[in-house]
C-alpha cells in the first residue's frame, strides 16, 4: 500500500506546515512468538518504522498539528491514534530533543501537556491511546471510527487474542508516537524521552523496558507488581486466579523492567491511592539503568499540575539532553543509634533537607507522614536526622535551591524500633 507519511516544518513565518510525502510501509506484523516469560510479545522492528499519518480535521490548537497515526490492526480492523504534535520555535535551526506524553485514566492526548514541553524547547509527541479524541469531557471522550480498544487495564480482554487487548494496543501505539517523532528532521532522533502519568505511567515503564530507544523514561505514579499491592486487588480477586495470573504474566510492568537500561526518574507522593511506595521501590530496583527518586509527602495523584508539572521531570529531561547539570544523587544509607544518615552527590546547590516519617504500619495511602529537617555536610556530602520515637518508615529528601525534590530509597524499619 502506499500511505501518505507526515513531515513537519515551520515555515518562514514560525507557524506548522504539512508536507505529505508518499511512502511505502510494510504491514507491521502485530505479535513476535511470546518468550518463556510471556514477553517481548511486540514486532519491534516493524514499530520502530514511522506510521502512516494524515491530518486530523476539525482540530485546531495554536501551534500544535492534530493528527492521526497508523496502529496496529485490531479484530482485524485498521486502527488510528489521535496525536498531538508540537515543535518549539528553533527546531528547523537546531533539530530539538523531544518527549513522548502518555496521559493516565480518563485522560486524552493533551494539548497543554504538549505546550508546556515546547515551551521547555522540546519536540513533543501526545497520543490517545484508548481510540479517542479530545472531544468531550474527562473520563468521557468521543471515540472515533479507527479507534483500538477502550482502556483502562484491559481486565475484561484477557481472554481475547493477545494482539488485542489494551495494554498491547497501547505500547504499540507509544512505540510508534516515538517513530514518528524520531522521523521528524526537526527532531534530534537520539534525544527522546517518555513520561507518563498514572496509567500513562504504568505504560511508561513497559514501554522503557521494550524501547531502547528511549535515553530516559519518567513515570508519574506507575509502577508494577499491581497483583501484590495496588488498588486493583478487587479486580483481581473477581477475575480468578487463572485469569489474572494470566494477565499479570502478561501486562504487569514488573515483567518487562529488568530489560530497561536508560535513566529512569520514579516521581510519586507517599499516600498514593493506586501505587503503593513498597510496589513501587520493588519496581525501581528492577531496571539496570540510573534511578532518581521524587517523592513528594501526600503528592495529589492528579494530571495538569500535579503530574505534568513537576521540575524535576524537565530537570532529568534537560540533564540527559545535555542542556543542565545532573539531579543530585543518593548514595548508601543507613541508622546509627537512633539517627538515619545518607551519603549524596549533588552538582546543583542544596538549600536543605528533611527527614519524612511516619509510625504508622496498615495501609500506605492510610499512613500519616511528618517531615523534620535534616542535617547535612556538605563537606561530607552526607545528610543525617534523629529518628523520632516511633518510626516505621522512612526517607529524606534533598530540595536544591531551585526548589527540586530528590529522595532516598525509603526504609522500613524493624518493629523492635517501633517502640518509644
Amino acid at each position: 500500500m502506499s500511505p501518505d507519511r507526515l513531515r513537519i516544518r515551520r515555515g518562514v513565518a514560525g507557524a506548522l506546515t504539512l508536507l505529505f510525502v508518499t511512502v511505502t510501509v510494510a504491514a507491521a506484523s502485530p505479535v513476535s512468538q511470546l518468550s518463556s516469560s510471556g514477553g517481548p510479545i511486540w514486532d519491534m522492528a516493524a514499530l520502530r518504522r514511522p506510521p502512516a499519518v494524515r491530518q486530523a480535521e476539525g482540530f485546531a490548537e495554536p501551534g500544535l498539528r492534530a493528527v492521526y497515526y497508523e496502529g496496529l490492526p485490531w479484530k482485524g480492523n485498521t486502527t488510528r491514534a489521535f496525536a498531538w504534535i508540537g515543535l518549539p520555535p528553533n527546531a528547523a535551526q537546531y533539530p530539538a530533543p523531544g518527549i513522548v506524553l502518555v496521559h493516565g485514566g480518563g485522560g486524552t492526548a493533551f494539548a497543554e501537556w504538549v505546550r508546556l514541553w515546547v515551551d521547555r524547547g522540546y519536540a513533543a509527541i501526545a497520543m490517545d491511546t484508548c481510540g479517542c479524541t479530545p472531544r468531550g469531557s474527562y473520563g468521557n471522550w468521543q471515540r472515533h471510527e479507527h479507534g483500538g480498544p477502550p482502556g483502562w487495564g484491559g481486565f475484561d480482554q484477557v481472554d481475547e487474542p493477545t494482539g488485542d487487548q489494551w495494554t498491547f494496543q497501547a505500547i504499540a501505539n507509544v512505540v510508534l508516537a516515538h517513530s514518528l517523532l524520531a522521523s521528524l528532521p526537526e527532531v534530534d532522533a537520539n534525544r527522546i524521552g517518555i513520561t507518563g502519568i498514572s496509567w500513562g505511567g504504568y505504560l511508561t515503564c513497559i514501554a522503557a523496558g521494550v524501547d531502547d530507544r528511549f535515553k530516559f523514561a519518567v513515570p508519574v505514579y506507575g509502577c508494577g507488581f499491581l497483583g501484590e499491592n495496588s488498588t486493583w486487588l478487587g479486580t483481581f480477586e473477581r477475575m480468578g486466579d487463572k485469569k489474572s495470573t494470566k494477565w499479570l504474566q502478561l501486562w504487569d510492568p514488573s515483567v518487562y523492567l529488568s530489560q530497561a537500561r536508560m535513566p529512569m526518574l520514579w516521581v510519586t507522593g507517599t499516600n498514593d491511592f493506586a501505587y503503593p511506595m513498597d510496589s513501587l521501590q520493588k519496581s525501581y530496583r528492577l531496571p539496570k539503568g540510573p534511578r532518581t527518586l521524587s517523592v513528594r509527602v501526600r503528592m495529589a495523584h492528579a494530571h495538569g499540575g500535579p503530574g505534568e508539572n513537576p521540575e524535576e521531570i524537565r530537570a532529568l529531561a534537560d540533564s540527559i539532553t545535555g542542556r543542565a547539570t545532573a539531579l543530585p544523587a543518593f548514595g548508601n544509607q543507613g541508622v546509627t543509634e537512633a539517627a538515619a544518615w545518607a551519603h549524596f552527590k549533588s552538582a546543583q546547590t542544596i538549600d536543605r533537607a528533611e527527614l519524612n516519617y511516619t509510625t504508622d504500619s496498615g495501609p500506605w495511602k492510610e499512613r500519616r507522614w511528618q517531615s523534620v529537617s535534616a542535617r547535612i555536610d556538605l563537606a561530607a556530602e552526607r545528610v543525617e536526622a534523629d529518628l523520632p520515637a516511633g518510626t516505621a518508615v522512612y526517607y529524606f529528601n534533598l530540595i536544591s535551591k531551585d526548589g527540586l525534590v530528590v529522595s532516598s530509597e525509603h526504609v522500613t524499619l524493624p518493629p523492635q524500633r517501633t517502640s518509644p
